[in-house]
């Protein structure tokens, strides 16, 4: 198992709203990551990424090497850090009119060593699985293009060019309660698992994010590599990356 992240501005934006982290819990001999992007004017986007992800990976990372907890219970962990991560942000955005309206996206995920665990997100933040040559996306899109997709109105290929694909329904901070989605995940050996921020998403296909993961021989030239494709592309939104190996 290798784990490695990234993150850059991108081309065109003058500041960094995005956030990541991960943290190795011994004590539960598992991986912690945290990926968040940021939305609102000035610096509250990036205050609310940087918050959120903390908050996050904090709550799981005390819990687990703390008290014993079973993998069945991690669920519950996740969605109160969750929960927790959203509190912050929405109490700072309550700290006056340069903050209001702050909120961030989160794609998170709790691995073990042995490839069992859980992925969460809120917003439109992937998760995606490569496993042996195919790329499945695991969280699902909080956005209006995809309810757009899941009610049948627009098709996978309309959504990508969609003038509000980057509508989201759900974020971290614009509200006192969130709901988040929770995944189960089970990477076998040789296995990859993406987190990325829309950044990447939105601008080099599924298909070249697969390629880029089975021909890379660890986490951190996997996020190298991915990271050069979307500033070659001319990068418009901040671009952050997590892989995760196994």
């Amino acid at each position: 198992m290798n784990c490695f992240g990234l993150t850059d501005r991108g081309v065109t934006r003058q500041e960094n709203q995005d956030s990541f982290l991960i943290e190795d819990c011994e004590k539960a001999s598992c991986s912690i990551l945290a990926l968040c992007d940021g939305m609102g004017g000035a610096n509250a986007g990036g205050l609310a990424s940087e918050l959120s992800a903390k908050a996050f990976v904090n709550h799981v990372y005390h819990h687990l090497s703390t008290f014993p907890t079973r993998i069945s219970d991690y669920p519950r962990v996740m969605s109160d850090a969750c929960d927790e991560a959203n509190g912050v942000a929405y109490a700072y955005s309550q700290f006056g009119d340069h903050l209001t309206g702050m909120g961030t996206t989160l794609v998170a995920a709790v691995l073990r060593r042995n490839g069992t665990g859980y992925v969460l997100n809120v917003g439109d933040s992937r998760a995606y699985q490569m496993h042996r040559r195919s790329l499945k996306q695991i969280s699902r899109d909080h956005s209006l293009v995809e309810e757009l997709v899941e009610a049948g109105i627009i098709n996978a290929e309309q959504a990508r060019h969609h003038p509000q694909k980057n509508v989201i329904t759900r974020a971290l901070g614009s509200d006192k309660e969130v709901e988040a989605d929770i995944f189960s995940v089970n990477l076998t050996l040789g296995d990859s698992l993406l987190l990325c921020s829309d950044g990447l998403s939105n601008i080099v296909p599924e298909e070249e994010i697969a390629a880029v993961l089975m021909d890379s021989d660890d986490a951190e030239s996997a996020c190298r590599d991915l990271m050069e494709l979307a500033l070659s592309r001319g990068a418009p939104d901040n671009v952050t990356i997590i892989v995760w190996k196994r």
